[in-house]
């Protein structure tokens, strides 16, 4: 984009934390706002302007008052933020004559003074910036165009430029932020002997992925949307489509997202924003992949492209609905205040890859007035169902269509097999048939709970516990679940228990303590599910192992009456040592649990 203003506004501003290359990295608020205009035609220079700017929080660091000379007592009679950006676009309006058709574009000695100090606090305090901050030059990409050959781009600065040109500014006629600025204008002068042609703006355009321009950012609430992130990241060009919100296995966000720049520069700028908060939240940000961001992002339905293919709609994702629900009963749930774009063709409904309908849909609305009507009908009800309503993103819907028509939610386990390992002596054969409710499962345990603690925690009924019949429960990372499960001696002792230990408290947390089958515990300890749903049975891909601390009698057999599903372990079992054998060896088999006994 070629420009030639009449005026060039030297533009620098001072916080109350860092400075130079660390300007903006730490979340401070802005404290002075220096400027100085040049006049292009005549080639020459204003005099040096200064307004002083009151923050939230009057607390200035050593590096700020060193700096800027600034004391704490001199900010407390100015005028916020707000209002000093608006007498700033007064002043230079009158200075530049305006009103008579001039034109002028900020420039400033690098890009941190706007994309990471005025743009993110301006976003932070809901304050709307004048249009002339939303375009400017940069110094350092001006200079190393008209010199390609002095030096990397990031190794530049002010002094480096002064003295390549043979500038001299006498720093002792000035403080030293508005020494900054007057070398900014001498430097400038010293370039415009060409008319400056290329003006570094914010824009848009759809680039392949490049490993040096995505980010992972961590810790989002989970209600975040993309315009949250968009905020966030306030004064950087995010790609087109580039917010990315990360889905958990049950569908939700997961309080990450994957964000994708226009170029390396703004990546490594948005990288400096490690730890900057989003409302009361810090955001942790990491470097990350193209690979990463399209796992997330990409896509090659059909469907999903030609229902994405609508440009500047607003998606809103709908949750629970009915499995029966039409396109015709969403459009009724929407209309009138809120009419979906293009009727039909306007609404997406998930299904599984044999075409079952999950309960998800995603619809579109052509305005962000009509999706926020949208929103309002938050749990209202269609059918009988009360439907869940949440503002999406494109990356969201191909992600909730890549994760459904890749596999079932709940995988299918196989048929069983012949029994490999024959009844062990605790159980009866029956136990699993008549699903006697012999067993206590503890659930909501602190993590760091001990057999011992478990012990105390039932008191009189640990004389009724089995030998080896404690049993905690591990979770996908090998950690304690929470949960335990422990062999009783009969079916009443395990009601008592039971009832007179549920919700009491073990290191200020209550347990509940339930009663059930060695069934379902076989199932839970074997990899599966005990949940209000149900049982679901072990997926079977689960490499746990118990930690080879313990050692049982030999000829002691301690693994569960269950029906046995083929998995690569039963194709080729790994031997253990026999010391430390938990199996019979003639039975080698890994299971999903830690085995543990009273002493």
């Amino acid at each position: 984009m070629t420009v030639n203003p009449d005026y060039l506004v030297l533009f620098f501003t001072t916080t109350s934390g860092a400075s130079g290359d660390q300007l903006g990295s730490d979340e401070k608020e802005i404290v002075q706002l220096v400027w100085q205009v040049v006049d292009l035609a005549t080639k020459k220079a204003g005099q040096v302007n200064e307004l002083l700017v009151k923050p939230d929080h009057i607390e200035l660091s050593e590096e700020c008052q060193e700096v800027s000379e600034l004391t704490e007592e001199a900010l407390t009679e100015v005028e916020p933020l707000e209002e000093a950006i608006e007498q700033l676009n007064q002043r230079l309006c009158a200075e530049v004559d305006a009103g008579a058709g001039n034109t002028f574009y900020l420039c400033t000695d690098g890009q941190l003074h706007i994309r990471q100090v005025l743009h993110p606090e301006a976003s932070s305090k809901n304050i709307l910036l004048p249009e002339c901050f939303f375009s400017f030059f940069d110094l350092r990409k001006e200079f190393k165009k008209k010199f390609p050959s002095e030096g990397e781009l990031k190794d530049l600065n002010l002094q480096v430029m002064a003295d390549y040109l043979n500038v001299v500014v006498d720093s002792s006629l000035h403080a030293f932020t508005a020494h900054m600025v007057q070398q900014m204008s001498e430097i400038v002068l010293a370039l415009v002997s060409e008319p400056v042609s290329c003006m570094y703006v914010y824009s848009s355009k759809m680039e392949r992925v490049d490993d040096n321009t995505v980010i992972r950012a961590r810790g989002l609430p989970w209600q975040s949307s993309d315009q949250d992130i968009a905020r966030f990241f306030r004064g950087l060009n995010i790609a087109k489509g580039g917010a990315a919100l990360c889905l958990n296995a049950q569908g939700r966000r997961n309080g990450e997202a994957l964000v994708r720049f226009e170029s390396e520069e703004h990546r490594d700028l948005a990288m400096q924003r490690h730890k900057h908060h989003m409302g009361t939240r810090y955001i942790e940000v990491y470097k990350a992949t193209g690979e990463d961001f399209l796992k997330i992002a990409g896509g090659t339905s059909n469907e999903v492209a030609k229902f994405l293919s609508r440009e500047n709609q607003v998606i809103v994702r709908m949750r629970g609905l009915p499995f029966t629900a039409t396109a015709e009963q969403v459009l009724q749930f929407f209309s009138p205040a809120c009419p979906v774009t293009d009727d039909s063709e306007g609404i997406l409904f998930v299904r599984f890859p044999d075409g079952r309908p999950t309960g998800d849909a995603f619809v579109l609305f052509s305005c962000e007035e009509h999706a926020q009507n949208a929103l309002k009908k938050h749990k209202d009800i269609l059918g009988k169902r009360y439907i869940e309503l949440f503002k999406s993103t494109a990356a969201e819907v191909q992600q909730v269509l890549n994760r459904y028509s890749s596999a079932p939610l709940i995988p299918v386990a196989p048929s069983p097999i012949l029994s490999v390992v024959p009844p062990p002596t605790f159980m009866p054969p029956t136990a699993a048939v008549t699903g006697v409710r012999d067993c206590v499962r503890l659930r909501g345990l602190p993590y760091d709970a001990t057999i011992q603690d478990i012990l105390v925690f039932l008191g009189e009924y640990t004389a009724d516990i089995k030998p080896h019949g404690v049993h905690m429960v591990l979770n996908l990372q090998g950690r304690p679940s929470g949960d335990a499960f422990i062999q009783m001696r009969s079916a009443d002792r395990a009601f008592l228990a039971a009832q007179h230990c549920h919700k009491h408290s073990m290191k200020e947390r209550y347990v509940e303590v339930f009663a059930c089958s060695a069934q379902e515990m076989n199932i839970v300890l074997m990899g599966g599910t005990l949940n209000r749903s149900g049982l679901s049975p072990p997926p079977c891909k689960l490499r746990r192992l118990s930690p080879p601390s313990y050692t049982f009698p030999h000829g002691t057999a301690v693994l569960p009456s269950a029906a046995i599903y083929p998995s690569q372990f039963l194709l080729s079992p790994r031997p253990l040592a026999p010391t430390t054998a938990f199996y019979p060896a003639s039975n080698p088999l890994y299971m999903n649990y830690t085995t543990y006994y009273p002493r």
